[in-house]
């Protein structure tokens, strides 16, 4: 659906964009990560015919951005992060205006409007002033917009931003409920939003991208992401120095708690797993153990890693 080969977008000096190349299949809820200023808008608005590229190629469903723009608009709905909106017009005339400007006209607009209205949960403000009308509505309002043409390929760019987590979960089930029938390009700085809507994701990091993958096994590409939890009875300094000095360990961390108590985190090499040594070290010390397990490795904690870090520890 999206094929990118060496794309380049420079402003004034400033590379955006760094000779970037990736692929979305027909089908896929992509997670699009980076930092601010990583190029994930600049790479989204090149893909949905907003901006033209200083080098390299992008095609969207086989038709190039740049030679081809009018084949591949009418195939993309575009949701930008501001949705820009008639604050003066009601949302039923909006959608009919905005669905005419696409080429959307006669019986096929009118089904088209309803269509996206009941999609996207309308129906109850289809009369009422876009100015009017709460944060989540209005993101809810572009999103029907993007989808008013049917297009192959969604791109959505910071879509539940400024929403309340009751707007976020409705948001984030219709997009699920979109994948079923669209190809989606979604860009967000949610983290755990990505976890529970995409397949794939892509980490763009100055403007190149820096990893690809599903969730789970960019987890596991990451070493350092991850480690071993406990909470032991002694004294501070004694304790980090006996947990850094196990095999495999290569940083211990220890935060002190109530009543004695202290929190460790232990980084480890990926080929290890010093649990069964923290017991044995307890033991032999005389400390109490009221809790040894592996941290939960999320994607927040995957991305932290991949962008902070010129490559993959």
């Amino acid at each position: 659906m999206i094929k990118v080969e060496g794309l380049t977008k420079k402003y004034a000096g400033i590379t955006a964009v760094n000779d970037l190349n990736f692929t979305v299949e027909k089908g896929e809820i992509v997670g699009f990560l980076g930092p601010n200023g990583a190029g994930k808008s600049t790479t989204m608005r090149i893909l949905s015919c907003y901006l033209s590229a200083t080098s390299g190629r992008a095609s969207v469903a086989g038709f190039d951005v740049a030679s081809q723009s009018r084949e591949v608009r009418s195939r993309v709905g575009y949701m930008p992060e501001n949705v820009a909106l008639y604050p003066e017009m009601r949302v039923q005339e909006y959608l009919e205006y905005r669905a005419a400007l696409k080429g959307v006209r006669g019986r096929r607009n009118r089904q088209r409007v309803n269509a996206v209205k009941e999609l996207c949960n309308l129906r109850d403000v289809e009369q009422k002033l876009i100015g009017a009308l709460s944060k989540g509505y209005r993101q809810r309002v572009g999103l029907a917009d993007a989808l008013l043409h049917d297009p192959d390929l969604l791109i959505l760019d910071e879509p539940t931003i400024g929403l309340d987590p009751n707007q976020i979960r409705q948001v984030r089930q219709l997009i699920k409920d979109l994948g079923k029938r669209h190809t989606i390009l979604l860009s967000t700085h949610i983290l755990s939003e990505v976890e529970m809507t995409c397949s794939r994701v892509l980490i763009i990091d100055r403007g190149r991208i820096a990893a690809s993958d599903t969730p789970e096994a960019l987890a596991g590409r990451v070493r350092t992401a991850g480690g071993i939890r406990a909470e032991i009875h002694a004294e501070a300094g004694d304790l980090e120095k006996a947990l850094a000095a196990l095999p495999g360990v290569r940083k211990a961390e220890v935060e002190a708690m109530p009543d004695g108590w202290q929190g460790c985190v232990l980084r480890t090499d990926a080929e290890h797993d010093p649990r069964e040594s923290v017991a044995r070290l307890a033991a032999t010390r005389g400390w109490a153990l009221r809790e040894l397990g592996r941290e939960q490795v999320n994607l927040e904690r995957v991305f932290a890693e991949i962008t902070q870090s010129e490559e993959l520890r």
